[in-house]
């Protein structure tokens, strides 16, 4: 009875990070939709004032950056769901190793990048 209990805790830990994935994914989708639209918003709400944009678009890139990036770590987050699912069945669970430091690299890089373009869209427009 005490290894059934085991191995349920330790499959629904594994549900609850993949979930935990899940959540994160959908809230860097949104995050980049919202960074994209409201490059365009601001864009079609110069042109309706007659006042010609002066930023390069590059929030719509990063937007757009951002969702795929949502989309590659549900993808990631499955894969590891899967390969943590099957090596508990196997009794050969390995912690996670190089996704996590992916992860945290690119979200770092990704964040420099949208600081870096604040700083450049602030003094380019003020």
């Amino acid at each position: 009875m005490v290894e059934n209990s085991s191995r349920a805790r330790d499959h629904l830990a594994n549900e609850r990070t993949f979930l935990a994935w899940v959540r994160t994914s959908v809230a860097i989708v949104v995050f980049g939709f919202a960074i994209g639209r409201f490059a365009i918003a601001l864009r079609q709400l110069a042109r309706f004032q007659g006042i010609p944009a002066r930023t390069t678009g590059l929030s719509v890139w990063m937007g757009m950056i951002s969702i795929i990036a949502g989309v590659v770590m549900v993808v990631a987050g499955l894969s590891r769901y899967r390969k943590t699912r099957a090596l508990l069945e196997e009794g050969k669970f390995e912690p996670a190793g190089f996704i996590v430091d992916m992860v945290t690299i690119l979200t770092v890089l990704f964040g420099l990048a949208l600081a870096g373009y604040l700083i450049y869209v602030e003094r380019s427009l003020g």
